[in-house]
């Protein structure tokens, strides 16, 4: 099995949280925070570097599990970045907390605190479709 990427995204008004993770070692890891209005630029960057099989993007949603302005706004976005990125898939994923779990892990680095967040999401997305290969077998 050969290895392949997977780039998270954590998207917020101001900033955005990015991170990888490799289909074999199945463990997300931050790579930087940017900001947002220079996305696109900076995935054209990350997508040269580490040719993604998929793009994984946190959904935002209220505690009632219902869609908000901003899930709107993420959708709206993803929908640019499917744009200019046509051939890679982008995956949802509940980002249901994620930056306040970034915040209480790394409470002292908190200009990376996206990028964690990002990790965050990658590794829930890795972690369900994981187990639920698991389950089909």
């Amino acid at each position: 099995m050969q290895a392949s990427e997977i780039i998270g995204l954590d998207i917020g008004q101001k900033r955005t949280g990015i991170a990888r993770a490799s289909s074999i070692a199945r463990l997300a890891e931050p790579l930087m925070t940017i900001e947002t209005e220079h996305l696109i630029y900076k995935l054209k960057e990350v997508f040269e570097k580490y040719q993604p099989e998929c793009l994984v993007v946190g959904l935002p949603r209220n505690l009632q599990n219902q869609e908000t302005q901003q899930t709107k706004s993420v959708r709206a976005i993803a929908g640019d970045i499917q744009f200019h990125f046509p051939h890679t898939p982008i995956k949802f994923q509940d980002e249901a907390l994620t930056t306040v779990a970034a915040a209480e892990r790394f409470a002292t680095d908190s200009k990376n605190i996206d990028a964690v967040a990002a990790s965050i999401i990658l590794q829930d997305y890795l972690d369900e479709k994981k187990d639920n290969k698991d389950q089909n077998e």
